[in-house]
């Protein structure tokens, strides 16, 4: 019980206080049925809740960030519009539906950019040569040495000369650092579909990486 103040009839606020709750914060799905009713705060929250993260998906994918935000404003665009196809109960949490459109969003202008990439092999520098070659003379397994090059600002080169379909899986698995179970459920995919385009993506890779050693 709390104790009031016998002279001034004021409520104790320090025996009051723990009795207190925090408000709680809305949830994605609250905020999308508001959004839904027409309320456009609501989706200001969804946009400053999620856009850290997803602007750094999209920067593994391009490294202009003019691109990355012309990117992310798409997706969140997209997300408003189709507000209406999401539902809580089809299994997706509204993150992962999130994720999915951001991921779909990225690998449509990879496809578009594929006449027009924005970096290409001649790009890299001697330096870059220089460091690549020690990485792929140290490494002891091939795996090792490709992922050690997609956590590298040197990815974004090598990847451009990739298909789309193999720069997305290989972001997904060694940047983004996903399982093959993760990147099925979160494209719509069968497993056994996202290890046999892993498996042609690292062979891509390799083919791109024997022309520098």
């Amino acid at each position: 019980m709390y104790r009031m103040d016998e002279t001034t009839g004021d409520v104790d606020l320090a025996t009051v206080e723990p009795f207190l709750q925090a408000p709680i914060a809305a949830t994605d799905e609250s905020l999308v049925e508001a959004t839904r009713a027409g309320d456009e705060a609501a989706f200001e929250q969804i946009f400053e809740r999620h856009r850290r993260r997803i602007a750094r998906m999209v920067g593994r994918f391009f490294n202009r960030p003019e691109r990355v935000e012309e990117v992310l404003q798409d997706v969140f665009t997209k997300v408003y519009f189709a507000l209406g196809t999401y539902s809580s109960n089809r299994g997706p949490s509204f993150g992962a539906w999130l994720s999915r459109v951001a991921i779909n969003s990225c690998y449509d202008e990879l496809r578009r950019a594929r006449r027009r990439p924005e970096s290409s092999i001649s790009d890299i520098t001697a330096d870059e040569v220089v460091w690549l070659n020690s990485q792929l003379k140290t490494q002891s397994a091939s795996c090792d040495a490709e992922a050690a090059v997609i956590s590298r600002d040197l990815a974004n080169k090598l990847l451009a000369r990739l298909s789309a379909d193999d720069r997305l899986v290989l972001t997904l698995l060694d940047a983004e650092e996903l399982s093959v179970a993760e990147i099925a459920g979160l494209m719509g995919w069968k497993v056994s579909k996202v290890k046999v385009r892993a498996h042609r993506a690292r062979q891509s890779l390799r083919r791109v990486l024997g022309e520098f050693v």
